[in-house]
C-alpha cells in the first residue's frame, strides 16, 4: 500500500501529539550501494545458525516440519517513483534548476529501472532467490534425519511422507517455493520424488485480498483515523526538512520551493520519499547491478524515511490501534492450517512430512501480530502515535524480504513438541504458553492446542 497523503487540520493535530516524542531514528547503516533499509524492504537474514540450535529432549525425533514464508528480495513494483523523478528532473533540466550533482540523477534512475523491468516489476531478483534456496538448504541441515528418511522413502505411500508447495499464486511467490525446493533437492536429487506438484491457495496466502476481507480493506482505503494518524506522522517539520535536504541535492532551492508549493503536483515529501523508495530496492538488485543512490539520500534522512514507511506499514498491516484487531485478525485462517497440519501429523492423517507455504508481507506481519511474535506486541494508542521511542515494531525484523515462520513436530511415542523459529531463530510462543520445561524453545502440542484456544475443536 502506497499512500500520498496532504495536509489538512486533522493531520497538524496528529503532527502535534508527535513533536518530541518520534525519538530520532538512528542514521542507517549506509555503505552504498549494500547499505539495507530498515524497513520490509530489508534483504533477508538468518536469526541463528543450525549449528547453535538447541536440542530436542531425548527421544523426541523430528516428524514433519511446516513453514510460512514471504517471498524473497524483489523488484520494484512499478515503475510509478522512478517515472515521477524524471518527469521532475526534465522540467529541472529545462529551467536550468539542476544542481551540479543533481546532473548526473536521470542517469542513475533510468538504469535502475531498466534492470527492475527486466527483472520483470515486483518479481524475484537474483538475491531472492538465493535467498530461498540458502533458507532450504538451512532447514534441512536443522531436521537431517527428517529429510534423510523423506528422500528414503520417496515413492512409498507409507513412509515418512511427502512435501507439499503452495504459494498465493502470485508469480513472485511461486517462484520463491520453486527456489526452496531446489534449495531441499540440491544435492539429495532423491527428494524430488517426494515434492507434490505445487499449488495456489489465494484464500490462505493471499487472505488480504479475500471477499470476506472487505472490512480490512476498507479500513486501509477509507478509515479516517487511519488516514488522519498517517497524515499527521508524515507532516512534520523534520518531514520537510529532510525532504528539502534530499531535493537540494539534486534540485536548486528555488526549484524545491516550486516543488513544496504544489506547482508540479504532490509535495517535496512525496518527491523525496520516491527518492528513498528507489534507494530501498538497490539493495535487493545487488546480482543485477550497482547504484549510488547515497549520493542523493544521507543516512538521516533515509533514517528519517524509514520510519515513515515503517508507520505506514505498523498501522496498515501490523499491531495497530489499541483495541482493534482489523489488520491481523484476518490471519486467522492461517494459523488454523498451522495447527490443522500439526494435528493432522499427529493423528497418521495426510502423508506430509512438510507443508511448505509461500506468500506476502500482508500476511507474514498480521499473522506475526495474531501470534503474539516478538516486536509485533505493542498496539499504538489513538492520542498516542507510533514511534521508534515507544514502540519495538520494525519492518525490518517482523517482516523482511523471505521472512519466515517454522514449526517442526518431534515425537517420542505418543507424545508430540513443537519448536518455532522465527527468522530461523528460536522463539517462544506467547506468554499464555507453557513450555516443557524452564528456558526451553519446545511446547507439547497439547499445551499450544490449550493456550491457541482449539482444545475440544
Amino acid at each position: 500500500m502506497r499512500r500520498r497523503i496532504s495536509s489538512s487540520a486533522a493531520a497538524l493535530a496528529a503532527a502535534a501529539l508527535l513533536a518530541g516524542a518520534a525519538g530520532a531514528p538512528a542514521a542507517a547503516d549506509h555503505r552504498s550501494p549494500a547499505a539495507a533499509p530498515a524497513t520490509t524492504k530489508h534483504p533477508y537474514e538468518p536469526g541463528q545458525r543450525p549449528w547453535t540450535l538447541p536440542r530436542p529432549p531425548a527421544g523426541y525425533t523430528a516428524v514433519f516440519t511446516e513453514n510460512v514464508s514471504r517471498h524473497g528480495s524483489r523488484a520494484l513494483s512499478d515503475s510509478e517513483d522512478g517515472d515521477l523523478l524524471l518527469a521532475l528532473w526534465q522540467r529541472a533540466a529545462d529551467a536550468g534548476a539542476l544542481t551540479p550533482r543533481g546532473q548526473g540523477f536521470a542517469a542513475e534512475v533510468r538504469s535502475l529501472l531498466d534492470a527492475n523491468a527486466k527483472v520483470g516489476y515486483g518479481q524475484l531478483t537474483g538475491r531472492g532467490k538465493r535467498e530461498a534456496r540458502q533458507t532450504a538448504a538451512r532447514m534441512k541441515q536443522r531436521l537431517p534425519g527428517l529429510f534423510a528418511a523423506v528422500a528414503r522413502d520417496a515413492g512409498n505411500p507409507a513412509g515418512a511422507g511427502t512435501i507439499d508447495v503452495v504459494s498465493s499464486g502470485q508469480t513472485r511467490a511461486a517462484d520463491t517455493g520453486a527456489a526452496f525446493v531446489g534449495g531441499l533437492v540440491d544435492g539429495d536429487p532423491a527428494l524430488a520424488a517426494a515434492v507434490t506438484p505445487a499449488r495456489k491457495d489465494t484464500a490462505l496466502l493471499y487472505f488480504h485480498k479475500a471477499p470476506e476481507n472487505a472490512d480490512y480493506r476498507d479500513y486501509v482505503d477509507h478509515d479516517p483515523r487511519l488516514a488522519a494518524t498517517l497524515a499527521g506522522i508524515r507532516d512534520q517539520d523534520r518531514s520537510h526538512r529532510a525532504a528539502r535536504r534530499v531535493l537540494e541535492r539534486i534540485f536548486t532551492a528555488p526549484f524545491v520551493d516550486r516543488v513544496a508549493a504544489g506547482e508540479f503536483g504532490g509535495d517535496e515529501i512525496g518527491a523525496a520519499q520516491a527518492v528513498f523508495n528507489l534507494y530501498s530496492v538497490t539493495p535487493a538488485l545487488s546480482d543485477e547491478g550497482r547504484w549510488h543512490l547515497d549520493r542523493y539520500i544521507g543516512p538521516a534522512e533515509a533514517a528519517w524515511f524509514g520510519y515513515l514507511d515503517n508507520a505506514e506499514e505498523f498501522y496498515s498491516k501490523g499491531p495497530g490501534f489499541t483495541g482493534s484487531d482489523i489488520t491481523y485478525k484476518m490471519a486467522g485462517v492461517l494459523l488454523d492450517d498451522l495447527f490443522k497440519k500439526l494435528e493432522a501429523r499427529r493423528a497418521g492423517t495426510g502423508g506430509l512430512a512438510a507443508e511448505l507455504r509461500f506468500t506476502h508481507a500482508e500476511e507474514v506481519i498480521p499473522l506475526a501480530a495474531l501470534m503474539g511474535l516478538p516486536g509485533s506486541t505493542v498496539q499504538a494508542a489513538a492520542d498516542r502515535p507510533y514511534t521508534y521511542a515507544e514502540n519495538p515494531w520494525r519492518g525490518a525484523t517482523v517482516s523482511p524480504m523471505a521472512a519466515n515462520i517454522q514449526w517442526d513436530l518431534f515425537r517420542k511415542g505418543d507424545s508430540f513438541l513443537v519448536r518455532m523459529l522465527y527468522n530461523e531463530k528460536p522463539t517462544a510462543f506467547k506468554p499464555a504458553c507453557r513450555p516443557v520445561a524452564g528456558h526451553s524453545s519446545f511446547y507439547a502440542l497439547d499445551e499450544l492446542e490449550r493456550c491457541f484456544g482449539r482444545t475440544g475443536r
